[in-house]
């Protein structure tokens, strides 16, 4: 296949027929299988094209993330996994949304506005999150299912989210929500 493609690639007259056939390849045989590192450089080697000002910083800032974690677990040449990209990913947009509490607190509209941009980019490439009734009704099924009765037992519920359901849940959230459902369970058991 690589052969018929650099024969293909040859055959063209000029730039913009390569490209667009280079294009129409990636899109046609490797769009639904490209892991999320390679998404995001293609996105970013698109906005580089397009001069989009607003997005190819957050995305250089994303591939400077992804480079340092290879350099820190010493996978130089190797592709992450989609989900270390994934974690990776949660992990800036958790320090993006420090920031922006910070920012509302000094009243830096300009500063928050720009993270806003930021996460808003970053999520594009993270599986979509549930919603806050969503998670509300797992959080409740799952201490439903692990017979959860106390706070003691919330470590059992927060593996089994985590374990099953790490890709789609904002776990800032599912703590606090997991500890109003056990005290819901705590004070239920003790009326009765």
């Amino acid at each position: 296949y690589k052969h018929d493609f650099a024969k293909h690639m040859k055959n063209f007259k000029n730039r913009q027929e390569r490209t667009f056939y280079f294009e129409y390849n990636l899109w046609l045989n490797w769009g639904k299988k490209m892991s999320i590192e390679k998404k995001i450089e293609a996105k970013l080697n698109e906005s580089l094209k397009n001069k989009d000002k607003t997005v190819f910083p957050t995305l250089r800032l994303i591939i400077s993330a992804i480079k340092d974690f290879k350099i820190a677990s010493k996978s130089r040449d190797q592709e992450l996994k989609d989900q270390e990209v994934i974690s990776l990913l949660k992990k800036m947009t958790k320090q993006r949304n420090d920031s922006c509490e910070a920012y509302k607190k000094a009243g830096r509209e300009d500063l928050l506005k720009k993270e806003q941009e930021e996460i808003s980019i970053i999520n594009n490439f993270l599986p979509k999150q549930m919603t806050e009734e969503e998670t509300k009704s797992l959080c409740k099924k799952i201490v439903e299912q692990t017979e959860a009765s106390s706070m003691k037992d919330m470590g059992k519920v927060m593996g089994v989210l985590k374990k099953d359901y790490g890709d789609v849940l904002d776990f800032s959230k599912v703590s606090n929500l997991i500890k109003e459902i056990l005290k819901w369970w705590w004070n239920r058991s003790e009326e009765h």
